[in-house]
Order: structure tokens, then C-alpha cells, then sequence
């Protein structure tokens, strides 16, 4: 009966359903920090969104970039210890640049710890940058296999990143990861620094990645996207990512990162579950991003979609005139998906009837019928008329004091 119900164009009958790894890295204790808006928080509060992220099934979480100094390093060191004291099944990796003195800050937590660190190494990759910085490829190749190889050589997994690999040389970026692979790294970023990437830019880069990695022996080695939102197509590229053959994307609570800040880690979340693609209990999503939103000090929009406080709320007669007959059917599938694309029963959150100018009076009686208040014709018309008078949606507080 359900499946009659909804006819969804986003599935393809011809196309069997998408298997493989989508594998998810939480950026926000350090991209995210890289906010310009945000406070860097006290180590409880990172604690805390860590195991929001292990409840979420996160894969792995960047806990910071330990060579920016010694509250750097001794925050990722409590981290990890976090890991390891509450047995958390997400695992850890630190960023650092392609230098000694960035990595060895990251062997040191791993020694002190027992946990094993992924070490992120990164390095420059577009010819603009190469020009600015006064590089050139010979440099970028020395640089980044000497780093790669101390790392490896003290026990680390290395994650290789390319910065701004969406404006790089195809020549440049098929040198670079040949000599990864060959230095030992296990897996490669493809990263679009600026936000630079289209879909269609990112399908390219990463299947062009992905056959070099193949060419040199390296199919084993695993590809990260890590997407920033400056034009505004952070997720969509991360979906991109993905059906081109990245098995793990990178992201933020909220969104909040460097500029315009990073693709959504929230919403990727739910559109990996709505599509099929991962199957996990998402009811903390609510409690994820309202511990983000405190610990860095960003408010969460209210339109934001579904945690946003608007995400699953209506007051329009029509709209929630549809959703009230579902209720009264005793249907609580139908009534979640009626009137939302997004089913809030799935994230944590439920359907919410407001009054407002643009409410019929079946709004007024569902209220007061919710609220355990008998909706009698005076109340009715005293609370419709006081909503059609009104130049926004009445609270629930203004509602129980017209209630007489």
C-alpha cells in the first residue's frame, strides 16, 4: 500500500540498488574551527559531539591539526584517549602539512594513546597556488613522498591530500598520486579547496583519480572528496563524489567551516539514508546538531532543513488541513510524508500544527484537541479571529491565554 503511494522519480526501476562503501569523515573539530564565526570549545564539549558523531556511525572524525600548537595537540590527544576509555567505534586522523614538525605531534598522541591515527597530509596542488607559493613540481613530489614516508615509517596510515585538486593540472595530480602510492600511502583525497567543483566537474576529477590510483596498482587505495560550500553545491558534489567511486566524504555539522564553510555532514546523513545507501538509526541527529550549534556558538537557522525549528512545522490551512486528516486516520507513515519529503518520524523529529494568518479553523480544533482542550465554538472563533488578525504564527503560550 505504501509503495502505491508515492511514486519516486529519484529511482531508476532499470537499476539495480547502489552497493558499495559510503564511509563518512566529520570535520567539525577542524574545519569546522576553521570558521571565522565560530569559538574554538573546551574539550568537554568536544567529547561530546565526538560521541554524538560514534552514535551517528560516523566512520572517522578529524579531531584536529595537533601541530598548531600545544592546546592543539593536548585537545587530540584527550580525544583519542576518549576512544579509547569508551571502546567509541569511530576512529580518529589529524590534519598536517607534508613537514616533520606537523607530523611528528600526531606520533606522539598515537604513542601516548595506543589509538591509531590516520595522518591527513596535505599539500598544495593548483598551478595558482604552485605560483603564489613560489613552488614547483619537483617540489611538491619531494615534499610530499619524504613526508608520506616518515609518517608510514613511524606506523602511521596516511591519507593524502592534493588542496585544490579541482583546479590542478590532470599531468600534475597523476604524478603526485603515483608517487603516494608509491611512498605508501592507503587512501588520497581529492579536495575542492575554494569550492570551486560543479557535479559534473567532480564526477570527472574523481574518476579521473581513480584510474591513475588503478594504473599504478593502487586499486586497493581508497578515494576521499572533501568539498567546501562556496557556491552552494557542497552536498550535491559530495553525492557526485560518491557515483563516481569515492568511498568516503568528508564534512561538517551544519555545514560550518573555512568561508562559506564545508558541505553538511547532517544532510548527507539523510540523504544517504532516504536514497538507501546507508541504513543506521538517525534520531540523534537533533541532539548532534544542537551540541555543534552550542559548542561553536552558530545558531542553527530555522529553516534549516531537518533540524531547522520550521523544517517540520505548518500553519497554511491546505497544507495542514492534509496532515490533520492523516492524524485523524491514525496513520503516522502517511502523516509524516503528506505534506514533507523528509519523514520526521526517521530523524528524531515529529509533525507540528501552528496557527497562524494563513490557518483554517481545522488548525484551531487540532491544537486545542492536542492539547487537551475542548474545542468549543467560542474558542474557536476567539483563536481563529486573534490568528487572522496577527501578522505571524501565534505561540503556544499566546493560544493558552485565549483559551479562557
Amino acid at each position: 500500500m505504501q509503495d502505491e503511494l508515492i511514486h519516486d522519480w529519484n529511482a531508476d526501476p532499470g537499476v539495480p540498488a547502489r552497493k558499495g562503501q559510503f564511509m563518512l569523515d566529520d570535520e567539525t573539530l577542524r574545519d569546522g574551527l576553521q570558521s571565522p564565526s565560530v569559538t574554538d570549545p573546551p574539550i568537554e564539549k568536544k567529547r561530546e559531539l565526538l560521541h554524538l558523531m560514534n552514535r551517528l556511525g560516523i566512520d572517522t572524525a578529524n579531531v584536529g591539526l595537533p601541530g598548531a600548537g600545544p592546546r592543539a595537540e593536548s585537545d587530540v590527544e584527550a580525544l583519542c584517549r576518549e576512544i579509547a576509555k569508551a571502546k567509541l567505534a569511530i576512529e580518529a586522523n589529524c590534519a598536517a602539512r607534508t613537514i616533520v614538525k606537523d607530523i611528528d605531534p600526531i606520533i606522539r598522541v598515537t604513542q601516548k594513546t595506543g589509538v591509531a591515527i590516520e595522518a591527513c597530509l596535505f599539500i598544495g596542488s593548483s598551478p595558482i597556488r604552485q605560483y603564489a607559493e613560489g613552488w614547483d613540481e619537483e617540489f611538491l613530489v619531494r615534499q610530499s613522498t619524504e613526508a608520506i614516508a616518515y609518517a608510514v615509517g613511524h606506523g602511521l596510515r596516511v591519507l593524502y591530500v592534493t588542496e585544490d585538486t579541482t583546479r590542478a593540472r590532470p599531468e600534475t595530480l597523476s604524478r603526485l598520486y603515483s608517487e603516494a602510492v608509491r611512498a605508501g600511502a592507503s587512501r588520497v583525497c581529492v579536495a575542492d579547496t575554494t569550492g570551486h567543483a560543479t557535479p559534473e566537474g567532480t564526477r570527472r576529477v574523481v574518476r579521473f583519480v581513480r584510474a591513475v590510483l588503478d594504473a599504478v596498482g593502487g586499486t586497493h587505495i581508497g578515494i576521499d572528496w572533501h568539498g567546501h560550500r562556496d557556491r552552494g553545491l557542497g552536498l550535491v558534489n559530495c553525492m557526485a563524489a560518491f557515483e563516481a567511486g569515492a568511498t568516503r566524504v568528508h564534512g561538517t555539522a551544519l555545514g560550518i567551516g573555512e568561508r562559506c564553510g564545508n558541505a553538511e555532514i547532517d544532510l548527507l546523513l539523510v540523504n544517504l539514508k532516504l536514497l538507501g545507501w546507508i541504513d543506521r538509526d538517525l534520531t540523534a541527529l537533533g541532539a548532534y546538531c544542537k551540541a555543534a550549534s552550542e559548542a561553536l556558538g552558530r545558531p542553527i537557522p530555522e529553516n534549516n532543513p531537518v533540524v531547522g525549528r520550521d523544517a517540520f512545522e505548518t500553519a497554511t490551512g491546505v497544507h495542514a488541513a492534509a496532515v490533520i486528516k492523516a492524524f485523524k486516520k491514525g496513520d503516522a507513515w502517511l502523516a509524516d510524508r503528506i505534506y514533507s519529503g523528509v519523514p520526521a518520524g526517521d530523524f528524531g523529529f515529529r509533525q507540528v500544527i501552528r496557527i497562524g494568518p494563513m490557518s483554517g479553523k481545522s488548525n484551531v480544533i487540532f491544537w486545542l484537541e492536542s492539547h487537551g482542550v475542548e474545542p468549543t465554538e467560542a474558542r474557536v472563533e476567539r483563536i481563529f479571529g486573534a490568528a487572522k488578525d496577527s501578522n505571524r504564527l501565534l505561540e503556544d503560550g499566546e493560544i493558552q491565554a485565549l483559551c479562557g
